[in-house]
């Protein structure tokens, strides 16, 4: 008997030090804990792409956090027809520069070189290209992996910009892929 009671008393000690939030966890806990795990609190955002460095290339993309990321949804125009696009997560949500250049580097929290998403080593921020049909318009359905929408953890893209690009990412070149002019400049804002 005394070692059964002994045996639950351990375990009751053990589970009482998880790291695990659980619902009977106050609210505040349980966001702290989604903070320091850059789980994203938010459930969705938008982001309202404007035309930079003289292009004529907008549009409004959705994101919602899925799997291991955020995904982003929508329609750009204005794009060259037939072409190829790049489409990055950058680390300044400020797209003031007329070249949208005050939207910073390539957000890149965990110092990685440029790469392609589901293929090894890539910035947080880095994405599949972008392709514009006939009519110079692009459906978007494209993921950033590694990240978290809200919460403000070291992964955290809300508040940051999103920018479409003059050329196909290369997927190669150090440090943006070779991609070109910033044709176009928006915000992540989340939707309250």
């Amino acid at each position: 008997m005394k070692t059964a009671v002994l045996s639950a008393a351990a375990l009751l000690a053990l589970s009482a030090c998880s790291t695990t939030p659980s619902a009977s966890m106050p609210t505040s806990t349980r966001a702290s804990t989604a903070v320091a795990a850059g789980v994203s609190t938010a459930s969705a955002a938008t982001v309202r792409l404007a035309s930079a460095s003289g292009s004529l290339v907008s549009g409004t993309l959705r994101a919602r956090p899925m799997g291991d990321g955020v995904h982003f949804t929508g329609e750009i125009g204005g794009l060259a027809r037939n072409s190829g696009h790049a489409i990055h997560v950058h680390e300044t949500g400020d797209c003031s520069a007329v070249d949208a250049s005050s939207a910073g580097e390539h957000f890149n929290p965990r110092l990685k070189p440029h790469g392609k998403v589901g293929t090894g080593a890539h910035h947080a921020g880095d994405m599949d290209n972008l392709v514009a049909n006939a009519q110079g318009v692009a459906q978007v359905n494209v993921h950033a992996s590694g990240v978290s929408l809200g919460g403000g953890g070291a992964g955290d893209i809300a508040g940051r910009a999103v920018i479409v690009h003059a050329a196909a990412d290369d997927y190669r070149s150090q440090p943006a892929g070779n991609a070109g002019a910033r044709l176009a400049c928006g915000i992540i804002e989340i939707v309250r």
